[in-house]
């Protein structure tokens, strides 16, 4: 029998609700609803608006575009409805398709956004680096035929910490609003092969917010710095030029998952460049 959603509590409370949330993102047009397009965002406003009894529209705490992955994500909307937590958590996850589950679902404070609280975002890569590319794995990975090296890579990322501008590494197709800054401050970034397998490779990177399509910008010029196509200060060099046509080129989307979206009151995150994350009163992603 079909899932049924719990019949509508209404209160004349207002609740903000935080939910965490993991996806496959390849058969998601990104997050943010759109008309005539499966997205995140707009599969759960429809199963909340059965759920709740009423429209509510969800705000995400990173972008994802389409198909990027989550396993971090946090969500928030306001309701009237009084469904407990534990309830709501189980009808979402009995109506949402398998590539899209509901980890976590509670009640936050009255003043919490999940995009405008968030402190800081940690974003990872991951590069299949075989020259034959992998079945398995093309749907979490990007795929390098050419070997690697990782150390100049990870060397040429570290002028990326600290705050820049990072103008030449957002989208070709500018979409910002006029005098929208482009500067952001990484906290870490890290280029590692992976121990178990070296022909998996890893970036992370977390700041507190990011340009649209910066991460993959990013990806794609340390690929060519690992090619040996460019020299290991070519990161310093995009980074000062502030043009996009200095920077190499996007890395194709199913490589990229969102891991964390941090908060104030978060745990660090783990890693080999530890930091401390204040709060940020960014309004963009």
């Amino acid at each position: 029998m079909p899932a049924t959603a719990p019949r509508a509590q209404p209160s004349s409370n207002v609740r903000v609700i935080r939910l965490d949330l993991e996806y496959d993102g390849t058969d998601y047009r990104g997050f943010a609803p759109q008309r005539n397009a499966r997205t995140v965002g707009g599969e759960l406003e429809r199963i909340l608006a059965r759920v709740c009894g009423e429209g509510v529209r969800v705000t995400p705490g990173g972008r994802t575009d389409s198909g990027v992955h989550a396993q971090g994500q946090v969500a928030s909307f306001r309701t009237h409805n009084a469904i407990s937590t534990g309830e709501l958590q189980k009808a979402l996850n009995a109506l949402v398709d398998a590539d899209l589950y509901i980890t976590n679902v509670s009640e936050a404070a009255d003043d919490f956004n999940a995009r405008h609280s968030a402190a800081s975002r940690r974003y990872g890569y991951t590069i299949w680096n075989a020259p034959a590319r992998s079945v398995w794995h093309r749907r979490w990975m990007g795929h390098v035929a050419i070997s690697l090296d990782v150390q100049r890579m990870d060397a040429a990322c570290q002028a990326l910490r600290g705050r820049h501008d990072f103008a030449a590494f957002r989208t070709h197709r500018n979409q910002d609003p006029p005098g929208l800054t482009t500067e952001r401050r990484v906290h870490a970034v890290s280029w590692t092969r992976d121990v178990a397998d070296p022909r998996i490779i890893h970036f992370e990177i977390e700041a507190d917010a990011f340009l649209r399509h910066m991460v993959r910008t990013v990806v794609g010029s340390s690929i060519q710095v690992g090619e040996g196509k460019l020299p290991v200060n070519a990161i310093d060099v995009m980074l000062e030029s502030r043009q996009r046509a200095a920077a190499g080129p996007t890395a194709p989307p199913q490589g990229l998952t969102l891991l964390e979206v941090r908060y104030a009151d978060s745990a660090p995150t783990p890693g080999r460049h530890s930091s401390t994350v204040e709060p940020t009163e960014r309004r963009d992603i």
